[in-house]
């Protein structure tokens, strides 16, 4: 078996419309509703799928908790416009920018917090 890419993966949130609003008004993901009114957030070829803490879907996690997640999102956007829009947003950048290493190669860094406290990396590739 060779596995290609992500598809998906989970974020056990203590509030799904405030980490819906994250999400959509600062990161520019899509919400959308399936399955049974669960909830998801779109971007490129994945999606978030969101379980709200103490109302997991089945399988989850084996012990799932909001603010556990690390992750990092990759932007075609120069990270000196991805900075500028997060100050003008009001979110806190944490670290960054810094460089870093990605799964393809260097990566220059960001790092925000989301409302559940789940530290996120927004990265770009740098070119040459």
């Amino acid at each position: 078996m060779q596995i290609d890419r992500f598809d998906h993966l989970v974020l056990t949130v203590a509030d799904i419309d405030a980490t819906v609003a994250f999400y959509r008004d600062v990161l520019g993901m899509q919400p959308v509703v399936f399955a049974g009114g669960r909830t998801a957030l779109t971007f490129g070829r994945a999606k978030i799928n969101l379980h709200q803490a103490g109302r997991e879907f089945e399988p989850k996690a084996a012990t799932p908790r909001s603010g556990s997640a690390d992750f990092c999102l990759v932007t075609e956007d120069p990270l000196d416009d991805v900075v500028a829009e997060l100050a003008a947003l009001g979110v806190p950048v944490e670290v960054g920018p810094v460089d870093r290493t990605g799964a393809i190669g260097p990566i220059r860094s960001v790092y925000v917090r989301d409302p559940d406290g789940n530290l996120v990396e927004i990265s770009t590739y740098r070119s040459g």
